[in-house]
């Protein structure tokens, strides 16, 4: 039948239907209530298979959309892939590793930093394996009824094996992020909802066969595996733990290389000095880099992507977007004092370390000093942690030289400096010597720590005590240019120190 002509003829039939029934003496309402019941079941079924008009159509096209994760797409984690795809190989190739008598793993954990990519590295699993991916966060669990969580758990595995079976797979994973939510350490109290969610979780993993078809992989995240339950990281349950890293110099470039695939850029852009001037950066803040850079040049209705914009993505991603705030001059003359203490004291300690010097507010900060990158770091000397140290003084020591006293711009600069202290103390880097921080008391500890603060101030008061000529001629480009950059700086601290006719 056309369908064009389908309703026309059906509406046509119906009439003479009735008369017919009428004709042969049959009452029509029970035979028009039952048809009217049946159509209306008919299409009901056809809305929830998906074969209703337009709205079947549009469910059909979206299931086609790719929609996965290949572990090409994800950069910087060389190491936690290769770990991974290894641990993978276990669910994809049962026959091998049953020959060497090989037990497949039941639970990988996925540990380190926000935004490294754990989840990522998950979803590429999945399609790595051809796996079903079934995904909830810890906080799914946590409810105030008692066995609501273990319930959900249960019905996590069930829905896993199910669709598994109707997608006629073998594998399923399982990814629990922020598992520390439901997983964390037992204090004794059997009757807490968290502790009834736990001994669910456990169960199940415990009742997880290799052996059984569709083969199931729990996969979890977390960047706080301290807080874990022993029971949980035992051998059996989560088997390997692999330790998704912040990524290094390469692990950048590749990220950067993977988020400028679809961005015009300049000629002139080098993404080599974008990774480098980004150490401690993780994925995530590396993609917002690519995306900020790309909405700067948007602003200046630009055409390409230059490197201007990446250094200040950089800066917005470290310390948030320029703000509108306008300082009293006085103010202003204080902020440059302070970041040029700063900067003085970088170039003496690292010689070309200074990048450029900023009196524009941005974020919290008044002003900044950016650093050229020294390359990544990841042992630390004595003498290193002092000049660090040094550096973060080297504002609040600027201001007592010009104004007798300090502000409370230098309150970060302190936490940082006594950050780094506490890792001399607990590194064995003081005349402490070896010692547990844990044991010192707060008077050991309080007495230690202004010692060596004090001592790495006065060194730096002696050293910017030379240098005001350099602050007197710096504070004018400054505070007249807001930007000063480090090759304009180092003239300036080049020819202050030569000698006076």
């Amino acid at each position: 039948m056309n369908k064009k002509y389908g309703k026309e003829i059906l509406i046509g039939i119906v009439p003479v239907l009735i008369a017919f029934l009428f004709f042969v003496g049959v009452n029509p309402v029970p035979v028009l209530l039952a048809g009217i019941i049946g159509v209306s079941l008919l299409l009901m079924v056809r809305m929830r298979s998906g074969g209703g008009i337009g709205v079947g159509e549009s469910r059909k096209t979206k299931a086609k959309l790719p929609s996965f994760l290949t572990f090409d797409d994800i950069g910087g984690q060389d190491r936690a892939k290769k770990e991974l795809i290894e641990a993978l190989d276990f669910l994809m190739k049962p026959d091998l590793i049953k020959k060497f008598g090989i037990r497949p793993l039941k639970g990988i954990l996925l540990t380190g930093p926000p935004g490294t990519g754990k989840t990522l590295m998950a979803k590429a699993a999945a399609h790595h394996t051809n796996a079903v991916f079934v995904s909830a966060s810890g906080s799914e669990f946590v409810e105030m009824y008692v066995g609501v969580g273990a319930s959900r758990v249960r019905e996590l595995f069930k829905e896993a094996r199910t669709k598994a079976q109707k997608e006629n797979k073998e594998n399923a994973i399982i990814f629990i992020d922020e598992i520390d939510v439901v997983g964390g350490k037992r204090d004794g109290g059997q009757q807490r909802e968290y502790d009834q969610t736990l001994n669910q979780l456990l169960t199940e993993m415990d009742g997880i066969h290799t052996s059984d078809t569709p083969r199931i992989l729990l996969i979890a995240a977390t960047n706080r595996k301290d807080m874990l339950d022993s029971a949980l990281l035992r051998p059996g349950r989560f088997d390997r733990h692999i330790q998704v890293d912040l990524p290094d110099l390469k692990g950048r470039q590749h990220i950067l290389q993977l988020h400028s695939r679809n961005k015009p850029f300049a000629e002139d852009v080098l993404l080599d000095d974008v990774a480098a001037q980004t150490f401690g950066f993780s994925g995530a803040q590396l993609e917002s880099v690519m995306n900020e850079a790309a909405i700067y040049a948007l602003r200046e209705e630009g055409q390409f992507i230059e490197q201007r914009h990446l250094l200040s993505a950089i800066d917005k991603v470290m310390m948030g977007e320029k703000t509108d705030r306008e300082a009293a001059n006085e103010e202003r003359e204080r902020v440059a004092i302070h970041e040029l203490g700063h900067a003085i004291v970088a170039e003496k300690v690292r010689p070309g370390s200074v990048s450029q010097v900023a009196l524009s507010p941005r974020g919290q900060a008044l002003g900044y000093v950016r650093h050229n990158p020294q390359g990544d770091k990841y042992l630390y000397t004595k003498e290193y942690i002092e000049e660090q140290i040094m550096i973060a003084l080297g504002g609040a020591a600027a201001e007592e030289m010009f104004y007798g006293g300090r502000s409370t711009g230098s309150r970060n600069d302190f936490e940082q400096a006594m950050g780094l202290v506490r890792t001399m103390i607990e590194s064995g880097l003081t005349e402490l010597g070896i010692v547990d921080s844990q044991m010192l008391t707060k008077e050991e500890y309080g007495k230690a720590n202004g010692e060596i603060l004090e001592e790495l101030m006065t060194r730096t008061r002696n050293e910017l005590s030379t240098h005001r000529r350099v602050f007197e001629q710096s504070l004018e480009v400054l505070t007249k240019e807001e930007v000063l950059s480090g090759n304009r700086f180092r003239e300036l601290l080049r020819d202050a120190l030569l000698p006076t006719a």
